[in-house]
């Protein structure tokens, strides 16, 4: 961009509030927020290009954002903040200035700002999205300090069969018996990891980490290796319900509120350009989507 810059937004929310990441008119949204802090910095209008839109009551520890400045909006940017502190890099201190407007104690903050390196496309870029999801089951219990980011269901689950369970995911696969159909959109994914352990609370944790994820494909993935948990499914069927490529009402769709992007991967700087033309080129960007 000849005097402007791209910026890499490195992002965390508390999705509990937010309906989910992609601005909707009248409605509070994670992208809305952000854009308008981030308009109110450089006194225009900008857009966030995102690594993966999640749903309503979906949190993020590791989003990963990209915005195109101009060299208006970049000069406006890069100016140092009332009372000092011109001797601050200017990309780094952006995040500041965004969470500043954002005010102390929000449900979203952007935790680094940096110059994007050349090729760089958040969405297109990325080889691999990682979530978590966290159940409290009646060993673990309770916890009303952490209701806002975990699951708590009412029976002991077998961690172990959950575990194996989810390993028989792993794979290139297609997923349509685990996602909610859309029109046109594929439903192949590579599933790359997939496990199940418990935390030092004895929470069960879900380690997720597939190249994209279709509509509401981690929570159903969830779901299934819960029924084996509970012993409503056996470890072979949740295998055995994917190759049918139907939906199936065998086991639950859990809800948002366990779940968290915790990190998107990127190949390294030469190969960031190649990626996205490559992804580019094998799905329509409408359909591309890693929420849940």
């Amino acid at each position: 961009m000849t005097g402007g810059r791209r910026i890499r937004l490195d992002i965390a929310y508390d999705g509990s509030d937010f309906r989910g990441w992609a601005r909707q008119p009248g409605l509070r949204t994670v992208q809305g927020t952000i854009e308008d802090a981030l308009a109110r910095v450089v006194r225009s209008e900008v857009r966030l290009v995102v690594a993966g839109r999640t749903d309503a009551g979906v949190h993020a520890t590791g989003q990963v954002a990209h915005a195109d400045l101009d060299e208006a909006q970049w000069e406006r940017a890069s100016q140092p903040p009332r009372g000092g502190g011109g001797g601050q890099d200017p990309v780094a201190a952006l995040a500041r200035r965004v969470q500043g407007v954002l005010r102390p104690y929000a449900d979203v903050a952007v935790t680094r700002t940096s110059t994007a390196p050349d090729g760089f496309d958040a969405r297109f870029s990325a080889t691999w999205r990682r979530y978590a999801y966290r159940i409290a089951d009646e060993r673990a219990g309770y916890d009303p300090l952490r209701r806002r980011d975990t699951t708590f269901v009412r029976a002991r689950l077998d961690e172990a069969a959950m575990d194996e369970a989810a390993r028989t995911l792993i794979g290139l696969h297609d997923f349509a018996a685990y996602c909610k159909p859309r029109p046109e959109a594929t439903t192949i994914r590579t599933l790359l990891e997939y496990d199940w352990r418990r935390d030092a609370d004895g929470v069960l944790v879900a380690n997720v980490r597939a190249d994209a994820f279709c509509h509401s494909m981690v929570r159903a993935l969830v779901g299934a290796c819960v029924a084996v948990g509970e012993g409503r499914l056996a470890v072979a069927d949740v295998a055995r319900l994917r190759d049918e490529l139907t939906r199936t009402s065998a086991f639950k769709v859990l809800d948002a509120r366990g779940l968290t992007l915790t990190e998107v991967g990127y190949p390294g700087d030469d190969q960031l350009a190649a990626r996205a033309e490559q992804t580019r080129a094998r799905r329509d960007p409408s359909h591309v989507t890693d929420n849940s």
